[in-house]
């Protein structure tokens, strides 16, 4: 039995020690917005072995898992101390999210989680479930985590133990050790998701990014992006929201969208990645999206180009739930670097990059929706012909 455990706890070092040490490479000649990458950053198997199994040959002689990881998705992302952080969404075999922190030397390569997960005080209502943290790191010194909280609908009917009320929950932290828990977020929206918190004091409040909706699935005549403020965020409170990106008919975000993470400042404006959710045969289809908006007044969308940033590929299709990617974590380096971590199909993490100047070529120079089929082959007949006689010159031979 010894031996047994012996070769197998080998065998479960040698595999992890691979994979933490494999190196990622660009995949393929890309679209010239971002470049995707070969490999995941973070997967169930990046956390350690001594989270999942007992290490002691008396009490697990067999070496079975005792703590399954089912996911890693979802990651809000800092880069503090010259580290590259994720906050990832840990999802155990029990369907229970909880947060912990992965670290990279560069972005791109090596993810490694601290060594233990998380601990998140609790308000003086338990939350059941908490997941998708997005990290914003304000002027007032303070690095705030907001997340959604889960509990269950109080009232639901006893046959019915899906239903749920999502609110938004609040934390704050100086080095993403030590965390203080602030009340939840109040808001005249039954549900609230994907909130994000604005880096900068608007007229001396704080700003935040909402999205109201009716159910805890279904955004009803809710939905959409919305913002308003608040004078605190010890009892955040937001009486007013006004929606500054709605959802659209036969669009990428038809059926519901949100903020994804903290928006990047701009000398042309402020840079959006949000979430856009259309209904397909085959279930939800979740997309990434981007728009522009002014500098100074936060509700006014300048550009917004037409369809999906980045949608799932190849593998990124497959997972727990198929056919999605969803974002709240991106981190611009110091040279304008923009590392995107974004996950596939609520199951894994990865990183695409781009830069500020490519994003805002992107956001600032690619045609908006016309909402209609006939726009669409109009604006395909203007590029046309702005190309005719450019594809013999030699420069494109």
């Amino acid at each position: 039995m010894t031996h047994l455990f012996e070769k197998r706890l080998k065998n479960l070092t040698e595999e992890q020690k691979q994979l933490m040490g494999l190196q990622n490479e660009i995949a393929g000649i890309g679209n010239g917005v971002f470049d995707r990458y070969k490999y995941p950053v973070l997967t169930a198997a990046h956390t350690p072995i001594n989270w999942r199994y007992d290490l002691d040959r008396e009490t697990n002689p067999y070496l079975m898992e005792r703590f399954g990881i089912n996911a890693t998705f979802n990651a809000g992302a800092i880069k503090l101390n010259d580290k590259y952080l994720m906050v990832a969404r840990v999802e155990g075999a029990d369907r229970k999210s909880f947060f912990a922190i992965a670290e990279s030397p560069d972005g791109i390569n090596n993810f490694t989680f601290w060594e233990y997960p998380v601990e998140l005080p609790e308000t003086d209502e338990p939350d059941t479930n908490v997941y998708d943290m997005r990290l914003t790191a304000h002027e007032d010194g303070w690095i705030y985590g907001l997340f959604c909280t889960e509990r269950r609908d109080p009232d639901a009917p006893a046959h019915d133990q899906s239903m749920a009320v999502a609110a938004c929950g609040i934390a704050r932290t100086k080095d993403l050790v030590a965390w203080e828990r602030l009340p939840d977020l109040v808001t005249n929206s039954p549900q609230q998701r994907n909130v994000v918190l604005h880096p900068e004091f608007v007229n001396g409040k704080y700003a935040l990014y909402t999205r109201p909706q009716d159910g805890f699935i279904s955004a009803g005549k809710g939905g959409g992006i919305g913002f308003g403020l608040t004078e605190t965020m010890l009892n955040a409170y937001v009486d007013e929201e006004t929606i500054i990106d709605n959802k659209n008919y036969h669009t990428v975000y038809e059926a519901k969208n949100g903020q994804g993470p903290t928006p990047i400042k701009t000398d042309k404006g402020w840079l959006h990645l949000a979430h856009g959710v259309r209904n397909t045969a085959a279930g939800l289809r979740y997309v990434l999206y981007m728009f522009l908006t002014d500098l100074h007044d936060l509700t006014k969308v300048l550009y917004k180009p037409a369809g999906y940033f980045l949608a799932p590929e190849g593998d990124e299709r497959i997972g727990d739930v198929s056919n999605v990617v969803f974002c709240n974590g991106w981190i611009r380096d110091d040279d304008d670097t923009v590392f995107i971590y974004y996950a596939s199909s609520d199951t894994r993490m990865h990183v695409a990059t781009s830069t500020v100047d490519k994003l805002l070529d992107y956001v600032m120079n690619t045609p908006a929706d016309g909402l209609r089929s006939a726009s669409s082959v109009n604006t395909l007949y203007k590029i046309i012909d702005d190309n005719k006689g450019l594809l013999s010159q030699k420069t494109l031979a």
